[in-house]
């Protein structure tokens, strides 16, 4: 069983890309993701996780097929994991995706796609797949909304996906788009895409008296941050390298 994900440096060392294989078993996919993870927790300098999905192969519908829930639970926590890294996450999508990769997409902090773009979404026998992937789709698109594809659709053009916020950016130009979101955003480590994403996520439930001291705190640490690392870019950094190149 292949566990190794195709993994190549993102340019001027910005971080890691790694190409998986959606139309692969779900235990295969599971430790390829988990193997992206465990290198970028290992990463010391601030870094991207950029992952790039091929088209399905023709005819590839199902979703997860006949796999144990032992299988699915580790999959559900290895995604959760990707969501939860301290490093920026970006995903690519091109022509017809189905399978993981809307799991993967929702867990993303940025989702590029091809203008050729097609989502298929995660069936089982006809019916939509009640893993994670819905949980997340309520959370991003509302309630309404997602009722009305998990019932009565089957795949997500690409005007759709743009229009719902599935996908933030449509590019011809993978490699540029990534390497441009890399140079924005590659600075942002060290637990400040971790700590972002949760004041996010708990705007949308908490109380305004129950977030403020969440935000107040991580105010303080971003100040904190600022006077130890000084006026501009550190130039030792992987972005202050890359944008010193140009």
């Amino acid at each position: 069983m292949k566990t190794e994900p195709d993994r190549t440096p993102l340019p001027d060392d910005l971080g890691i890309q790694a190409r998986l294989d959606g139309g692969g078993p779900l235990p295969e996919l599971t430790a390829a993701l988990n193997t992206v993870c465990e290198e970028a927790e290992e990463q010391r300098e601030r870094t991207v996780v950029a992952l790039r999905f091929a088209p399905s192969p023709p005819g590839a519908r199902e979703w997860p097929g006949e796999v144990s829930i032992h299988e699915v639970n580790r999959w559900e926590r290895a995604v959760r994991r990707l969501e939860r890294l301290d490093n920026v996450t970006i995903a690519v999508a091109q022509g017809t995706c189905g399978g993981p990769v809307l799991d993967l997409l929702l867990a993303a902090d940025l989702r590029i796609g091809t203008p050729d773009l097609k989502l298929l979404l995660p069936v089982n026998h006809g019916q939509f797949w009640p893993g994670m992937a819905l949980y997340r789709l309520v959370r991003h698109i509302g309630p309404a909304r997602a009722r009305r594809m998990v019932l009565w659709a089957s795949d997500i053009p690409l005007p759709d996906a743009v229009e719902l916020g599935i996908i933030d950016e449509v590019s011809d130009d993978v490699s540029g788009a990534v390497r441009h979101a890399a140079l924005l955003r590659g600075g942002l480590s060290g637990g400040e895409a971790g700590i972002r994403r949760r004041l996010l996520e708990e705007a949308a439930s908490a109380e305004y008296q129950d977030a403020f001291g969440a935000h107040l705190a991580a105010c303080d640490r971003e100040l904190r941050r600022l006077r130890n690392s000084g006026p501009g870019t550190p130039s030792g950094t992987a972005a202050g390298r890359a944008g010193a190149a140009g």
